[in-house]
């Protein structure tokens, strides 16, 4: 009979959660939140109940740091998690990765669903995205006028750049009433001819950011005639309005960052701008009153300088009468000695020299050439008889034999019987052909063999 296998209870805790682990490796789970504890370490412990059933949950602090809301007994919630157990005390739980309201559930897959039509079809392409002015004149602000958004961007923009004509759009940013007040607001733009558009609000749940997950609100902010930015919510919200629009920026103070340049830097470069092209203008100024007294210093009476120019003329007639009797001469001595020279240069008696030399040297070439081929005959003929004399062909066709071995260990010439053993396979060359045998004994060598050893 088999012994039973007999497990710890830390070896069953531990392989009953491995199989928990892999079976549900990973599932959404709804339900209703009691016992909520939050201790020193941060991690929230709670349980997920409903009519019928319950269970143990746990949500560490690097997941529940992420989380966009406060949960609370009694509070409807939906979960995404890992089960598992808890080996020390054999409890069944889910470590909760995500958590958010129960409501949020259906918003959250309408806004995905939403987001990859759009992706797909080519509305949040990059290419379709344009660049912000860099000194824009008329901004146009989507917003509630009573929104924290709305005094964050007008803040900023007093302190970076005040000249900025700001037209508010007063909208609804959340309920029934607030799409159709934006969509109006977004088809009033191009009347308004401002150079950019903000559409802002602040934080919220994604049902209070539902409004800027519309289609509608999507396409209008894409025909939108002008740049748009959009800022919604805080910098972890992340809505459809943010991918229609050119850029997104992460809360309504950085919008209004991004659009603004900075009115005090600006100052600064005018500033210096303005001292670069005065000093440019004075340097400029400088040089042309130098050229300009140089000028005049150079200006002459006209009749002055006629009256030069025609004494120059004289003096260039003399010289040239003058430099070409000279020239004439001085060509007519050159042509003389050229054709003096050229007659001693006659190629005639120089090329009659130079062929009876060449003649002569060809004749000492083909002599020395026959002797020396004579003299390699010679020594090839020797040669070849003292080749001929140590060749071993030659030893092999009186009768003498060379024995090698065959195998890896004995190939090559076998010299002397020690070097080879009883059993070896050899090969006997003759001058006609070659013989395999196999060594059958050693012994020593004949008498005869011996005696004439000896004698050598």
């Amino acid at each position: 009979m088999t012994e039973p296998t007999v497990l710890s209870v830390s070896d069953l805790n531990q392989s009953a959660r491995r199989l928990l682990e892999e079976r549900f490796n990973l599932v959404w789970i709804r339900g209703e939140i009691s016992n909520f504890a939050r201790p020193r370490s941060g991690h929230w412990y709670f349980t997920l109940k409903d009519d019928a059933a319950q269970v143990r949950c746990a949500m560490f602090v690097n997941r529940n740091r992420l989380c966009r809301m406060q949960p609370s007994d009694g509070g409807e919630v939906l979960l995404r998690g890992r089960v598992s157990l808890y080996e020390n005390r054999g409890e069944f739980q889910v470590i909760v990765e995500h958590m958010e309201a129960a409501g949020e559930g259906a918003l959250r897959a309408a806004y995905e669903a939403l987001k990859a039509r759009l992706t797909a079809e080519g509305l949040f392409a990059e290419e379709r995205k344009r660049a912000l002015p860099a000194y824009p004149r008329h901004l146009a602000v989507v917003s509630s006028p009573s929104g924290a958004a709305l005094r964050d961007v007008l803040s900023v923009i007093r302190r970076r750049f005040p000249l900025l004509e700001v037209t508010l759009l007063p909208v609804a940013v959340q309920g029934a009433e607030a799409e159709p007040q934006i969509l109006d607001a977004l088809n009033r733009v191009p009347g308004l001819a401002p150079d950019l558009v903000l559409l802002t609000r602040g934080g919220g749940s994604l049902e209070d950011l539902f409004t800027f997950n519309s289609e509608a609100v999507a396409r209008a902010i894409a025909r939108c005639p002008v740049p748009t930015v959009s800022a919604v919510g805080h910098e972890t919200d992340f809505t459809i309005a943010d991918f229609a629009a050119d850029l997104r920026a992460p809360t309504p103070s950085a919008a209004a960052e991004l659009i603004t340049p900075d009115a005090a830097a600006l100052n600064q470069d005018l500033g210096r701008w303005r001292q670069r092209l005065m000093s440019a203008s004075n340097n400029r100024l400088e040089l042309l009153r130098h050229q300009h007294a140089a000028l005049r210093s150079r200006l002459v009476n006209p009749r002055d300088r006629l009256l030069q120019l025609m004494q120059r003329a004289d003096d260039l007639e003399t010289r040239l009468r003058l430099g070409l009797g000279n020239s004439l001469e001085r060509t007519r001595t050159r042509f003389a000695s050229l054709q003096q020279g050229l007659e001693r240069q006659r190629p005639e008696p120089r090329i009659a020299a130079l062929t009876a030399a060449v003649a002569a040297l060809q004749g000492r070439a083909e002599r020395r050439m026959a002797a020396q081929l004579t003299q390699n005959a010679d020594r090839l003929s020797a040669l070849a008889r003292t080749l001929e004399a140590v060749s071993p062909l030659q030893a092999l066709a009186r009768g003498f034999a060379i024995v090698t071995g065959t195998g890896t260990d004995t190939a090559g010439a076998i010299t002397n019987a020690a070097a080879v053993e009883a059993g070896d396979s050899i090969q006997v060359n003759f001058h006609d052909g070659a013989l395999h045998a196999r060594v059958e004994r050693q012994a020593p060598l004949p008498e005869q063999w011996r005696a004439l050893n000896h004698s050598t």
